[in-house]
C-alpha cells in the first residue's frame, strides 16, 4: 500500500525526475549575494581553495555567494525583526539570558572583530571547546561570518582527544572555557585544554579562554581572556565575508562509536540549503517556532538544529546547558515547556528513555499544550519509549517523530514529512527517504534486497547536505564512503524496507548478530528488552559461540524502583521470546547500572562487545562516563563467576537461553 501523502509523493517525483530544478527551487528560498552558475557540479578536478586538506567530491550551488551567519542573523534584522527574540539561554542552576536578534547580531560582531584582530581570516580554522553557552554559539557565528572554519569539540573530550583534533584541523586559535556545569558539579575544562595545547606545542598560536568561575589564574604566553580578545577587536571590521557556496563553514568529527573519527566537512552553500529546507519539510520549522533542541555544540544536532537552521529560519532557539535530568527530571522540561513557550523540540532516544527511567508518570504533569511536535534522532526510537512519550505524558495529541540522519548528511535523509503532510506513524520507523534523497537497500554486492530482507542502506546520489569530503583525507573519503558498494553512498546502517515504503534501521551493519543462519539487529533485540516495564535502556552484542556461531550478550538498566533478580532476568527472557520467537538466542543477561554512551547519546556497542571478549576497548574518549565501561566489564564477570560456581569445574563461559 501506497501511504505517501499525493503532495508528497509529487516532491519526490519531482527531485527524482529533475534534481538540480528541485533544489534550484529550494535554494531561492533563501538570500544570496549571488546566484550560482551551476546547480550541481561532480567534476573535482580541483580543489575550491588553495588549501590541500579540502577538495570536495562535488560541488552544489557552484558561483553563488552567500554566508551562513548573515542568513541566520543580518537577513532579519534588516528586514525589521531584530527585537524578535533570537536564543534563549538556560543551564540546570537554574540561570537564564535572552537575545533578540538584533543583539545577537551586536555581540557577534564584536566577536567577529576581535578575531580579526588576531589575525584570524578566510580559511583559518578554529578549534572551539566550550559548554553550550551564549559565548559559543556567538563565537561559531562569528568565525563563519568572517569565513574562517570552527572545529568544535565537545567540551569534555580528554586531552590527547582535543590535541588531536587540532592538529589534524590545523587550528591557529583555540577557544574555551573554565569550567561549565553538569549534574550540579562545576566541571573543569582549561587544564584539558592546557595539556592539549602541550602535547601539540607549536599547533596554536592563541589560546582564548572565558572565565565564568573565580578570579583568572596565571596562564601561558599564548592565554587571553575573553573580555581582553573582545576589547582587541575595537576598530576592526565586523563585516560579513560573501562566501563561495562550496567554501567550508565548519568541521566536525563524526561521534566515533566504532573507528577513528572522521572530520566531516560542511559548506556555507550546499549545507545551508539542505537544513533549512529539511527543516520546513520535515520538522515543520518557521518564524513564529520556540523550537528547543536538547543537543549540545559538539554535535551535529547543535551545529545545524540549534544553531543554523532555527535562526536562518527567523524562528527563537533555545540552548540548554547542563543535565537534563538535573535537578529533577521534569525541571529543566518544565521550564523550557511551560515558561519559554517551546512550539517545536528535537530530542534524542536515549534522553526519552533517561526520562522513562524515573518512571511512568515523569513529565505528565507538565503543561503541554503549546507543545505541536517532538522529532527524535540519533538513535532509533523504541516504540515502547514512543508509545510512553507520544501517548503517555503527551496524551496522544503531540505527534512524537522518529527520523534519521548523520553527522556527514548535515541534516535529515528519512523522516516523516511533518512539515508538508504528516504520514502514519509506526513506531520504530525512520518512515521514508525525504524529498531529494534517492536511497535503497541493497547486498554488498549492489543487488537490491527484497521487502523485509536486511541489507546495506545506500544513498544513490548526493544532495546538498551531503559532506563533500574529509578534512585532509581525500582517499579515505571515496574508500569508506563511495567504494566499499561501487557507484553508491554506503551508510554502513542494517536496514530493510517494509512493503508500505517504510525504512526500519535495525543498526550498524558490523553490529548484526548472526545466529546459526539468522541475522538479527542489535536494535530489534533491545527493542524486544525495553516493551517490559521494568527495563529503561539495553544494549546488545553477538558473542561467539561454538554451536550457533554467536549468541546475543544483553546488557540492561532497570526502572528506578526494580532490582535485579532471577525472577525478573527470567521474565526479561520470556519477554524477548514473545517479541522475537525462538530464533533470539540470549547468551547471558546482565543487570548494569548505565550502559556506555558516547557524549551524543549512542551506545557504544564495540565497548560491550570489547568487554565481553575480554579485550581492550579502544579509544573511549567520546565516552560519556568511563565508569560505565567498568560496570559492565564487573556484571560480566560476576555473571561468569557464578555460572563457574554453579557448573562446577571446567565450565565454559554459560549456557544460553533461547528467547
Amino acid at each position: 500500500m501506497n501511504l505517501v501523502p499525493p503532495v508528497v509523493q509529487t516532491m519526490i517525483d519531482d527531485a527524482r525526475r529533475d534534481p538540480d530544478t528541485f533544489w534550484d527551487r529550494a535554494a531561492r528560498q533563501l538570500h544570496w549575494f549571488r546566484t550560482w552558475d551551476r546547480v550541481f557540479d561532480d567534476a573535482a578536478s580541483r580543489p575550491v581553495a588553495s588549501d590541500s586538506a579540502f577538495q570536495p567530491a562535488f560541488r552544489w550551488f557552484a558561483g553563488g555567494h552567500t554566508n551562513l551567519c548573515y542568513n541566520a542573523l543580518d537577513h532579519h534584522v534588516a528586514h525589521g525583526r531584530g527585537d524578535h527574540t533570537a536564543l534563549i539561554y538556560f543551564n540546570e542552576r537554574g540561570e537564564q539570558r535572552r537575545f533578540t536578534y538584533t543583539s545577537l547580531l551586536h555581540d557577534v560582531e564584536r566577536v567577529a572583530a576581535a578575531l580579526r584582530a588576531l589575525g584570524i581570516d578566510k580559511g583559518d580554522r578554529v578549534t572551539v571547546y566550550m559548554p553550550t553557552s551564549p559565548e559559543a554559539i556567538t563565537l561559531m557565528l562569528a568565525i563563519v561570518r568572517v569565513g574562517a572554519i570552527h572545529s568544535v569539540v565537545f567540551a569534555g573530550f580528554g586531552a590527547r582527544a582535543l590535541s588531536d583534533r587540532i592538529v589534524a584541523s590545523g587550528s591557529r586559535l583555540v577557544v574555551t572555557a573554565d569550567v561549565t556545569y553538569r549534574k550540579g558539579k562545576t566541571v573543569a575544562l582549561k587544564a584539558i585544554v592546557d595539556e592539549a595545547v602541550q602535547l601539540a606545542p607549536n599547533a596554536v598560536e592563541h589560546v582564548v579562554v572565558l572565565r565564568r568561575e573565580g578570579p583568572a589564574e596565571a596562564g601561558h604566553d599564548r592565554e587571553i581572556d575573553w573580555d581582553s580578545f573582545l576589547t582587541r577587536g575595537d576598530g576592526h571590521s565586523a563585516a560579513h565575508v560573501e562566501m563561495e557556496a562550496n567554501e567550508p563553514a565548519y568541521i566536525l568529527a563524526t561521534s566515533g562509536t566504532t573507528a577513528k573519527p572522521k572530520l566531516a566537512v560542511h559548506t556555507h552553500g550546499g549545507y545551508q540549503v539542505h537544513i533549512a529546507s529539511m527543516g520546513r519539510w520535515c520538522f515543520g520549522l518557521k518564524s513564529s517556532d520556540v523550537w528547543w533542541a536538547t543537543s549540545d555544540i559538539g554535535w551535529i544536532v547543535g551545529h545545524s538544529y540549534m544553531i543554523y537552521a532555527p535562526l536562518i529560519a527567523g524562528c527563537t532557539t533555545v540552548a540548554f546547558e547542563g543535565a537534563l535530568d538535573h535537578p529533577g527530571p521534569e525541571v529543566n522540561w518544565r521550564t523550557a515547556i511551560e515558561e519559554f513557550g517551546v512550539t517545536g523540540m528535537f530530542t534524542s532516544p536515549t534522553a526519552v528513555r533517561m526520562l522513562m527511567r524515573y518512571g511512568e508518570d515523569t513529565l505528565t504533569a507538565v503543561d503541554h499544550s503549546r507543545l505541536e511536535r517532538i522529532v527524535c534522532a540519533g538513535e532509533v526510537l523504541n516504540p515502547h519509549a514512543w508509545d510512553w512519550l507520544q501517548n503517555h505524558v503527551l496524551g496522544g495529541r503531540v505527534p512524537v517523530l522518529d527520523h534519521m540522519w548523520q553527522t556527514e548528511t548535515g541534516g535529515p535523509a528519512f523522516g516523516n514529512p511533518y512539515g508538508v503532510e504528516l504520514m502514519p506513524i509506526k513506531p520504530g520507523s525512520a518512515t521514508i527517504p525525504l524529498p531529494g534523497v534517492e536511497a535503497n537497500v541493497v547486498t554488498m554486492t549492489g543487488e537490491p534486497c527484497a521487502p523485509d530482507e536486511k541489507g546495506i542502506m545506500v544513498l544513490t546520489r548526493p544532495f546538498p547536505g551531503m559532506t563533500p569530503a574529509l578534512w585532509g583525507e581525500r582517499e579515505r573519503y571515496q574508500h569508506d564512503y563511495w567504494q566499499k558498494i561501487p557507484g553508491v553512498y554506503y551508510s554502513g546502517d542494517s536496514t530493510y524496507i517494509d512493503e508500505d515504503g517504510y525504512f526500519w534501521f535495525c543498526g550498524r551493519a558490523d553490529e548484526v548478530i548472526k545466529i546459526a543462519a539468522h541475522r538479527i539487529g542489535t536494535i530489534e533485540v533491545e527493542s524486544a528488552f525495553i516493551t517490559h516495564p521494568a527495563v529503561a535502556e539495553c544494549g546488545v552484542v553477538g558473542r561467539p559461540d561454538d554451536t550457533r556461531g554467536e549468541v546475543i550478550s544483553a546488557f540492561v538498566v532497570l526502572k528506578n524502583g526494580y532490582a535485579p533478580s532471577a525472577e525478573l532476568r527470567e521474565a526479561l527472557l520470556r519477554t524477548v521470546r514473545k517479541e522475537l520467537g525462538a530464533v533470539a538466542v540470549i547468551g547471558e543477561l546482565n543487570f548494569v547500572a548505565m550502559l556506555p554512551k558516547t557524549r551524543s547519546g549512542k551506545i557504544m556497542r564495540r565497548v560491550l562487545k570489547a568487554v565481553v571478549l575480554d579485550v581492550d576497548p579502544g579509544d573511549i574518549t567520546t565516552i560519556e562516563d568511563e565508569g560505565s565501561v567498568e560496570e559492565a566489564r564487573q556484571a560480566w564477570e560476576e555473571l561468569k563467576g557464578l555460572r563457574a560456581q554453579a557448573q562446577g569445574p571446567g565450565a565454559g563461559q554459560g549456557k544460553t537461553s533461547q528467547a
